[in-house]
């Protein structure tokens, strides 16, 4: 597999047409990306599937985040061992059978066993390993109570919403604009449903990432000169449910996942 050195190994293996496809200004914002870890090679769609098998689809280096992110989950997967996963099951709204915990995470069947280690047929990335673990060791299964707030209004929100506004409301809103079909997909591929009568927005939908940690998407349309707006909300139970920075990477992940099928489909 190539190594990148520079930001200009990257940017040798695009065709320069700044299409704006992957969502960067230019060619080089993209390769830039791709070095620093933030992108993935594979998500510029004119790349042959030549240069990407020979790449590896990868960026030059892991984000700090991702570094941190990979750290944290081999010390949850080391605690999961130490856990009753009959007593979590209850507590979470899971199942246990044959030795192994099985919750439904955006829909889909995700099972752990007592080394900590995944089975499902989503793709286990770390932004969506580090907040099931986390929800398993530490949720404390609070019944919901359908009162929906903004991240900022639970425990410990003050000190991540601007940033979860950055790096997961700003990234899904522009998604949306661009990509009639978000919220279609979203109920389809991740078990959701749409609601109305939420905060007046044109469209909303519920996702259910976690058994006990709904997440209500709420999305304005741009009319009469004011611009569109996304917002996600949380049950304000969210944070006996999951620690705060637990949320913000779940937000994050799902973030990723829909910015990825834009690309590829929209």
């Amino acid at each position: 597999m190539d190594t990148f050195h520079t930001t200009m190994d990257v940017f040798k293996l695009l065709e320069k047409s700044n299409c704006r496809k992957c969502n960067e200004a230019t060619c080089l914002a993209f390769a830039a990306a791709v070095f620093k870890g933030s992108r993935s090679l594979d998500e510029c769609p004119q790349l042959d599937a030549e240069t990407l098998a020979r790449c590896g689809g990868a960026g030059g280096k892991e984000t700090p985040l991702e570094q941190e992110a990979e750290t944290a989950l081999a010390e949850l997967q080391a605690a999961v061992s130490r856990l009753d996963l009959v007593a979590a099951a209850d507590r979470l709204g899971g199942t246990y059978a044959r030795d192994r915990l099985t919750l439904k995470v955006f829909g889909k069947d995700v099972s752990l066993d007592r080394q900590g280690c995944f089975y499902t047929d989503l793709h286990v990335h770390v932004w969506l390993a580090v907040p099931v673990l986390r929800y398993v060791l530490e949720g404390r299964g609070r019944p919901l109570t359908g009162n929906w707030v903004p991240l900022r209004e639970l425990d410990g929100g003050r000190d991540w919403y601007r940033l979860f506004g950055q790096r997961c409301e700003k990234p899904l809103k522009k998604v949306a604009d661009s990509y009639t079909d978000l919220f279609e997909d979203m109920v389809h591929l991740f078990g959701g449903r749409q609601v109305g009568g939420h905060f007046n927005a044109d469209i909303s939908v519920v996702l259910r990432p976690l058994p006990k940690v709904p997440l209500l998407v709420c999305y304005w349309k741009p009319e009469d000169g004011l611009a569109s707006d996304l917002q996600l909300f949380f049950d304000d139970t969210a944070d006996a449910n999951l620690n705060i920075e637990a949320l913000f990477t779940m937000g994050a992940g799902l973030t990723l996942m829909f910015e990825k099928i834009a690309l590829r489909h929209g």
